[in-house]
Parts: C-alpha cells; sequence; structure tokens
C-alpha cells in the first residue's frame, strides 16, 4: 500500500485525499454539519477497500467511531471475514487505524441520523457528487457500499443513471475503483444475519484479490 497514514484524519481536500469539511465544501441541505458533529472520511491514495455507508448514524457521530453501535454488525462480521489482517479483533476505536490494513471509510452523506430513513432526497442529490469526487481522487482497488440504498443513490444522483442494482460485484467502475455491494450491516436489516454480512465481506476480500491480481 502506498501513501502515509493520515491517523486522526485531516480533513479531506481534493488535491490530497485526506477529509473534506463539510462546512468548507458546498454540500447544500448538509451545509450545517461541522467537524465536530459528524465522522471524518478516512481516506488515502493507495486504499484496497473504502466502505461506503449511506451516513453516519446519530450514536456512532456522539461516540466518534465508524459502526459504534452495539447492535451493528460491521465489525464482528469483518472480523470473521477475515480480510484485515490485524493478528486481532478489531472494533470501533480501530477506525482512525484502518488505513493502515488498507481499508478506509466515508459516506454518501455527511448528516448524522437516528435512522437512514431520515435522510431526505435532496442531501443524497448534495451528497452523491461529493463522494464521487473523493473516490476519483483516493482511487481505491474497490469501493464497496455498505446497502444497495447507498449504491442506488450514488448511480441516481452522481451518475444521473436508472438505479438498478444487485449486491455483489458491479459492471460500473468509479474512475479506476471497481465496485462491490454488500448487504448494509445496520440492525435494522434483520434480514440478513451475522454469518451471511460475513459471508459477504469475504466475497469482497476475494473480489479485492481478483482486482489486484489483474492489476499485477
Amino acid at each position: 500500500m502506498t501513501g502515509q497514514p493520515n491517523g486522526l484524519a485531516r480533513l479531506f481536500m481534493p488535491n490530497d485525499c485526506a477529509t473534506i469539511p463539510p462546512h468548507e465544501k458546498h454540500y447544500g441541505l448538509e451545509s450545517n454539519v461541522t467537524e465536530q458533529n459528524t465522522l471524518p472520511d478516512y481516506l488515502r491514495p493507495g486504499l484496497d477497500i473504502v466502505f461506503v455507508g449511506i451516513n453516519p448514524g446519530a450514536y456512532s457521530a456522539k461516540m466518534g467511531r465508524y459502526f459504534a453501535t452495539p447492535r451493528n454488525r460491521f465489525w464482528t462480521a469483518l472480523n470473521q471475514s477475515g480480510i484485515a489482517s490485524a493478528g486481532r479483533d478489531l472494533g470501533p476505536e480501530d477506525d482512525a487505524r484502518m488505513n493502515d490494513y488498507g481499508i478506509g471509510f466515508t459516506d454518501v452523506v455527511k448528516r448524522p441520523s437516528g435512522s437512514a430513513s431520515d435522510i431526505r432526497p435532496a442531501e443524497f442529490k448534495a451528497g452523491a457528487p461529493v463522494l464521487q469526487e473523493k473516490l476519483l481522487v483516493c482511487q481505491p482497488l474497490v469501493v464497496c457500499f455498505n446497502g444497495l440504498t447507498g449504491y442506488k443513490n450514488y448511480l441516481r444522483h452522481a451518475l444521473g443513471v436508472k438505479p438498478e442494482a444487485e449486491l455483489g460485484a458491479q459492471e460500473r467502475i468509479i474512475g479506476g475503483s471497481s465496485v462491490f455491494v454488500t448487504p448494509n450491516p445496520s440492525p435494522a436489516n434483520a434480514v440478513f444475519s451475522l454469518d451471511v454480512i460475513a459471508s459477504w465481506y469475504r466475497q469482497v476480500g476475494e473480489f479485492r484479490d481478483q482486482v489486484k491480481h489483474g492489476h499485477d
């Protein structure tokens, strides 16, 4: 992997793939979001996988950690999948260090909310092009959307195409990045069990390896 770790992540500027402070970027309805009340993006060039959420949960934003809600299955599924070679179980307290394992985090919309259903269409319209800009700058091997809702809103509002997609590897790419969609690990998405989500993350790891070997 290339580039230097962000540590606790500086705020994004398009020329260096740190994080863009929402109050310094045109976010439309997100313009009142500040560095203090949302989660930073953990991005840098040379990452293997960037996980894209719909938006930060209110509890996670309050704690300052990605997927901090105790009932969220992300970290447990990630550990079961084995795609991050850390030699130990990882958790929300590790989010700022995940770049060192080739993994980054961002969201389609940066405004926290108690439920993803609270996000308004105008917020997706404002956030999706900004997300695309970040990903085009950072160019990870794989962009992994946590759930079809985020990906479909990206398609609709960043690309202006009909939002048709299913879980798994996607035909469309983002710049030079391949795209994969997994089930949302939120406890609200109870139709998918922990084991099933972990299985999807293993598939992301296999997909990453295929993409990486294709670049060799």
